[in-house]
């Protein structure tokens, strides 16, 4: 997905106001302890409900990650597992997990970056560096399970705590979690075959990270075969601070081959392997896949190359065979969610957007509808957990604005109006257990993430992380002077209503006019204009003197179906719009230097630099574009296709979005164009084309190339500052200087 990590947008873009006791420098930002304070991370609750489980930043190094635990009865949080006790942190990681870690946006964390439990709660899985470690819950100890040369990865406990599985090296693997000898559940994985694995396209565009589900009995293994002979493959200059290596990547562009993705179930007793028969069509996504709750059936979600079809087919687990029971269709695309649901009595929850917004719907076990669940002028965010003693369904939606975001409950037996379970005026995150409880994590302007353990009726049981913005927090030398936006809303062409928020210099004087930036996403799906915790790095801008804009275009999410699906077959036209009727807006504010306006963006975001940097009487004097895809043929297939469909089948939209073909329009001297030289997602070559076209044009632009770093480019400390200060560099000469 064209979506950067946070840590490298945090560094790019901005976001604060007002006037500040001490002044926020850039190097301050990239310094530890982080300036948001302690926050709960991967928040689990236990099994048995005694306690809740999270991961931590280290004070001293805000990369590198603990797995803490608070009991839920009280008493302080303590770290349950010190990484640095377990591993130097030093490890070379293999180019597999430094893929996965950049698909999962976690490319720059070290230490425990993930864990799991087992359900009956007796044991606590943590990869490290390409380890495993068992921590027993009993006795608190921590057996070291593996040391090998590969790394393990997607590492899980079965549901009942009998087994380790993994993979390596291409082979899905099982281990007793009390210990013994490995079982090698595929043997012939290598080269361009692998077993349980989630392939490129499954992690970086539908957000299935894992190839491989366990029963619930943990009786039977499902797992994927995937081959990526068919998928061409793209040399990448992996171009580092020494040297470059050439890295034969297998990178499906739009409009060639996948990966083809076949699926199998293991009977662990009898070592029967069954197929699980995906149809005759081999060019097809594996979705999602999902165990029902008595272990008898496989559910698994098929989605079509178009994208306009998404089955729902369920297999016998012991004999392999299936039927489709359910499908989705969408004249557009269908977005994949993770709202599928099993229920003890065999019927299941899942959502869809076929009344026009995402909502929840009950089904009955052959596939027919039993009832929609919820509905109303306003989308679900996400399916979070189901308490079937109570028959209800928990979910988050912003139902009143899209701009704030709450828990809810609604009855699934007798659906009606949904209940709130937290407060307005900000942004909800939360953790549900089976009974009810969660973990709920919430931000807005004016507060630090903050996270607790709520009773099922959402009353507070206990402060997981307070991180409380009072004397002693790493915020606390800024906080007189916290910057906080004001929100408002524009229309678009259409009709439409556009969410903006607005965030004014420090020691703002309203008799000045200052130089503005328009920091832009602008993608499908996505929404940068939220009420909550803003990124403190976004600030260094407002201190140099910069009104920061920011806008929610039409195909941005957590909207409607027909808001979002805005930009298909047309990316590059109707957000531009909505951007450049924002940056009039902008322009018209009796403090802002209408002269003086910036835009920049990062990934898709850069994308939209360029366009609207090259848009017909542009109104806009300088921007920043980092890594950005510039003509979309040479992106991947799942995200390319489903927004405009395969280069052959949408010619002009191919063409009127390539950034190449509108560089005459570009002003001397108005672009800085910014890529890691190891990407590989958006290839650099989206960056060497429109490098190779202005010099032949003689068009005078600024680049900045960042050696080893791949899409997230400037995640580390020493990178991110130096994205920062290059940031500030280039507008402070642009739009101050008198360039």
């Amino acid at each position: 997905m064209i979506r950067p990590s946070l840590t490298a947008l945090a560094a790019v873009l901005a976001l604060s106001s007002p006037a500040m006791a001490e002044k926020l420098t850039p190097e301050r930002i990239f310094a530890d302890p982080s300036l948001s304070g302690p926050t709960a991370k991967g928040v689990a609750l236990s099994p048995d409900g005694k306690r809740v489980t999270y991961l931590k930043a280290k004070p001293e190094a805000a990369n590198v990650q603990d797995l803490w635990a608070a009991d839920v009865k009280g008493g302080e949080p303590y770290r349950l597992i010190d990484s640095a006790a377990l591993s130097s942190g030093t490890k070379e990681l293999s180019e597999a997990e430094k893929a996965r870690r950049e698909r999962a946006r976690v490319a720059a964390t070290r230490g425990i970056i993930e864990y799991s439990w087992d359900k009956q709660g007796r044991f606590i899985l943590v990869p490290l560096d390409g380890d495993l470690y068992l921590d027993s819950v009993a006795d608190g100890k921590v057996t070291r399970l593996t040391e090998t040369p590969g790394d393990e990865v997607d590492a899980k406990v079965s549901p009942k705590g009998g087994y380790v599985s993994y993979v390596r090296d291409q082979n899905l693997f099982i281990k007793p979690a009390t210990g013994g000898a490995e079982t090698a559940l595929t043997t012939e994985g290598k080269d361009a075959l692998s077993f349980g694995t989630a392939e490129f396209i499954a992690q970086e565009e539908l957000d299935r990270f894992t190839g491989y589900w366990w029963s619930p009995d943990e009786a039977r293994i499902v797992y994927t075969r995937v081959d990526e002979s068919g998928v061409d493959i793209v040399p990448r200059a992996d171009i580092g601070p020494s040297g470059a290596t050439i890295v034969n990547q297998r990178y499906p562009r739009a409009g060639r081959p996948n990966a083809v993705v076949e699926l199998f179930v293991r009977d662990l007793a009898s070592g029967k392997v069954n197929a699980l028969d995906l149809g005759a069509n081999k060019d097809i996504y594996l979705a999602r896949v999902d165990w029902s709750a008595d272990g008898k059936i496989v559910y698994v979600q098929r989605l079509s190359r178009d994208q306009k079809t998404l089955d729902l087919i369920a297999f016998d687990a012991a004999t392999g065979k299936g039927r489709t029971i359910l499908t989705q269709t969408d004249p557009h695309y269908i977005e994949v969610a993770d709202d599928f649901h099993p229920l003890k009595d065999g019927s299941f929850l899942w959502s869809s957007e076929q009344d026009g917004n995402r909502h929840l719907y009950r089904y009955a076990a052959d596939g027919k509808l039993v009832a929609q669940v919820t509905q109303g002028d306003w989308p679900v965010s996400a399916l979070e957990g189901v308490d079937e003693a109570r028959k209800v369904a928990i979910f988050t939606a912003s139902m009143e604005t899209p701009i704030e975001r709450r828990l809810y409950e609604v009855s699934y037996a007798k659906p009606g109006k949904p209940k709130a379970l937290t407060s307005a005026g900000g942004w909800w995150s939360a953790k549900v257990a089976s009974n009810g409880a969660f973990a709920g994590s919430y931000g807005d302007p004016k507060t630090p993430p903050q996270t607790a353990l709520y009773s099922p009726d959402g009353k507070r049981v206990r402060w997981i992380e307070e991180n409380k913005l009072v004397e002693g927090h790493p915020y606390w030398p800024y906080a007189s002077t916290l910057p906080v936006p004001e929100f408002g809303s524009l229309k678009a062409a259409d009709g439409e209503t556009l969410h903006y928020e607005i965030l004014k210099p420090t020691n703002f004087d309203p008799t000045k006019k200052y130089p503005a930036i328009v920091s832009v996403y602008g993608g499908p799906h996505a929404q940068r204009v939220m009420k909550n915790w803003h990124n403190p790095s976004e600030r260094t801008y407002l201190e140099a003197g910069y009104v920061i804009f920011k806008l929610d275009n039409r195909g941005s999410g957590n909207r409607s179906a027909k808001f979002m699906r805005a930009l298909d077959r047309r990316m590059g036209t109707v957000e531009v719009e909505d951007q450049l009727q924002g940056a009039k807006f902008l322009a018209g504010l009796p403090y802002v230097d209408p002269g003086k306006l910036g835009v920049m963006g990062w990934s898709y975001g850069g994308f939209m630099t360029l366009m609207l940097l090259t848009a017909e009487n542009t109104p806009f004097k300088a921007g920043a574009a980092g890594a950005p895809p510039t003509e979309w043929s040479l992106y991947d297939t799942a995200y390319t296709e489903r927004y405009m469909g395969k280069p052959d089948e949408n010619k002009a939209g191919y063409a009127y979005a390539d950034i190449n073909t509108r560089l005459d329009k570009l002003k001397p001297g108005s672009l800085l164009l910014l890529h890691g030289m190891a990407d590989d997602n958006v290839i650099l070559e989206n960056s060497t084309r429109v490098i190779a076209a202005l010099q032949k044009k003689a068009i005078p632009f600024e680049m900045a190339l960042y050696p080893g770093e791949r899409h997230s480019a400037g995640s580390g400390k020493s990178k991110g500052l130096s994205v920062l200060k290059t940031h500030l560099d280039f507008f402070e000469r642009k739009l101050k200087g008198g360039q």
